[in-house]
């Protein structure tokens, strides 16, 4: 069997969405004629811990690990952050501060390509080694932290190996890179880097179609799409029971780049419109937070309607999406808006439940509600819209009928995207 060797900086015991690309595609690729070897931290700083990931790695497969050094425990020291607050600076700003704003300046100028670099040498060593008694027929890369790709890209280099470079998120082209107060030098180190990997890598994918149109801009050639999708294993066994409350979700990361005033705003004008329903609704927010989505809802008069709020596991997040009325999908007020398609959002097709996402019409995400009749896309300020969709779909909850039919989304399952990556693989290395 073809031998592949994915580098990716998150492995469980890491819980959120960064983990479960890399993890999925190995635990599916073996059906592909691929063996996946994966390389990943044995310390890693992760902030969100989900020891339930384990099930997805398969028994079957090598694991390689090596230490990491990162900042973020002196980070956190400096600035007397809780040891479960957010380890990025730009996500961590509940009070503003000098240091806050100096560790910003310092990660985005020092810390390059991100703030994981201290491990680009040691592992480049480590696998060296590695690679000398145990070929490989393909490596594998996922970015963001684009130190794997950095790993990825002088082994290729090193060894004559072939490498598929996947971007999940863009690098110098992702929405926060300017949040980071790059210089002029940093960014110039930055895009050379970036014009590096585009010129080296055999194959380039990234996570939707706008994206890989923008990726070309810049100078990348041979782009494909690799989608997040969901795993039907995932759902297994989880029974749809709608909630008795009309309860609107979100899941993930609610960072202030997506604060949704105006959505607030509805709501607190129909609890006073409709009869019943501010005791009905209720809000449920897994995952964090940011301080000014919070402040704004407070606001509002809706902090009683939230009914929880913080990280759960995944199975919890999943059942609960799968019983919400509306799911809630908040994409970034951001440039690069219109190739954001969350890994969230693949679950909510799975779901088959209502969804609410604020955003361009004409994004990537705004166009797969129209093709599935998955629900509505709306401008962030098209209070009318926003209005009437929720209401609508109250008048359904009261008569028992909020539902959709969903149009037919199976090919963004997980497993039909590994064969896509399989597929790619194969041709990087002239298999057929």
């Amino acid at each position: 069997m073809k031998r592949v060797l994915i580098i990716s900086y998150y492995w469980p015991p890491a819980g959120g969405v960064g983990v479960l690309r890399c993890l999925k595609f190995s635990k599916y690729l073996m059906k592909f004629g691929w063996e996946p070897v994966v390389y990943a931290p044995s310390n890693a700083n992760y902030l969100l811990h989900d020891n339930s990931n384990f099930k997805d790695v398969a028994s079957n497969i090598e694991i390689l690990k090596h230490p990491i050094r990162e900042p973020f425990g002196l980070y956190k020291f400096l600035t007397g952050r809780k040891k479960d607050d957010p380890t990025d600076p730009v996500h961590a700003r509940h009070k503003t501060s000098f240091l806050d704003e100096f560790s910003i300046w310092v990660r985005g100028n020092f810390f390059i390509p991100d703030a994981r670099c201290l491990w680009i040498k040691p592992s480049v060593k480590y696998l060296r080694d590695y690679l000398k008694f145990h070929p490989v027929d393909a490596i594998f890369t996922d970015g963001p932290p684009h130190t794997n790709t950095m790993i990825g890209q002088k082994l290729s280099e090193e060894f004559g190996i072939p490498w598929l470079a996947d971007f999940q998120d863009p690098w110098t082209q992702a929405d926060y890179y300017r949040l980071y107060k790059i210089g002029k030098q940093a960014d110039k180190r930055h895009k050379q880097m970036e014009q590096k990997v585009f010129a080296s890598a055999n194959k380039i994918t990234t996570a939707s179609p706008s994206w890989a149109k923008d990726l070309e801009k810049i100078g990348a050639c041979n782009v494909g799409v690799l989608y997040y999708g969901y795993d039907e294993d995932d759902f297994s066994g989880i029974e749809q029971s709608v909630d008795a409350d009309f309860t609107i979700t979100h899941a993930g990361l609610f960072s202030r780049d997506r604060n949704p005033e105006t959505f607030f705003r509805v709501l607190s004008e129909l609890k006073n419109e409709l009869p019943g329903f501010g005791e009905k609704l209720k809000l449920n927010f897994f995952g964090f937070t940011d301080v000014l989505v919070k402040n704004t809802l407070i606001q509002f008069g809706l902090e009683r309607n939230l009914l929880h709020e913080g990280p759960i596991k995944r199975r919890e997040v999943i059942n609960k999406i799968m019983n919400s009325h509306i799911l809630l999908l908040p994409l970034n007020k951001a440039e690069n808006v219109l190739g954001r398609i969350p890994g969230k959002f693949y679950e909510y097709l799975r779901a088959k439940r209502p969804v609410l996402c604020l955003g361009p019409e004409n994004s990537d995400v705004g166009q797969m509600i129209k093709e599935f009749n998955s629900g509505k896309c709306c401008s962030y300020d098209d209070t009318e819209a926003i209005k009437t969709f929720i209401k609508n779909r109250y008048e359904l909850f009261l008569e028992g009928k909020n539902f959709i039919s969903a149009g037919n989304f199976e090919k963004f399952s997980i497993e039909i995207q590994t064969s896509v990556l399989a597929g790619l693989l194969n041709q990087i290395t002239n298999h057929g």
